[in-house]
């Protein structure tokens, strides 16, 4: 049975970065997001790209769903104010429900966190609870090392096959939301 994308969950830092290509993009995701009447599902802070991608999506008129926990914003991602921020207990319950609500994930540039909630999913495909596809975005490179580190990891043989994973990495905002639109926006059961 095949679920075509209604919403999507979207990883980043609540930090810029360095590099302004990482809010360019950022922005352009949660625009393109809108425009294209998928639902933003994101940590709920109005910081760093997290903000970014979130203001972008409320401008365009986009329905946007903010998840956060008590502690996270009150110590580092004080909630976008233009949404109702739901607050659960926990980044476990956080990340969980994020997946709930969500048909597919965008990882754009991020830290710890960020690796945390894709390598989160990842895990969840590869034991079998998840199918819903995952689509790096690789702005100005940021995800290639990472990169090198999964491929090293499956040619030591502790991962299966890349190929395994339902994981698009995309070096453009618009090539990755045509992906979600075209092709590669249906959810397969397994």
């Amino acid at each position: 049975m095949n679920k075509k994308i209604k919403s999507v969950a979207v990883y980043c830092g609540h930090e810029f970065g360095n590099n302004p290509e990482y809010a360019r993009d950022a922005h352009r995701v949660g625009e393109l997001l809108a425009r294209n009447k998928m639902t933003l599902v994101f940590g709920g802070g109005n910081v760093g790209l997290m903000g970014t991608v979130a203001t972008a999506a409320i401008e365009n008129g986009g329905n946007v769903i903010g998840i956060s926990t008590t502690h996270v914003v009150s110590l580092q991602e004080p909630a976008h104010e233009e949404i109702d921020v739901k607050i659960v207990d926990g980044l476990s319950a956080r990340k969980e429900e994020m997946f709930e609500l969500s048909d597919a994930f965008i990882i754009l540039p991020g830290g710890i966190g960020t690796l945390d909630e894709m390598t989160d999913i990842m895990t969840k495909q590869q034991v079998g609870e998840s199918c819903k596809p995952i689509y790096m975005l690789n702005t100005a490179k940021y995800w290639e090392i990472f990169g090198l580190v999964l491929t090293h990891m499956q040619n030591e043989g502790f991962m299966p096959s890349l190929d395994d994973y339902n994981l698009h990495v995309v070096n453009d905002p618009d090539e990755l939301i045509k992906k979600l639109i075209d092709g590669d926006n249906f959810i397969t059961s397994r």
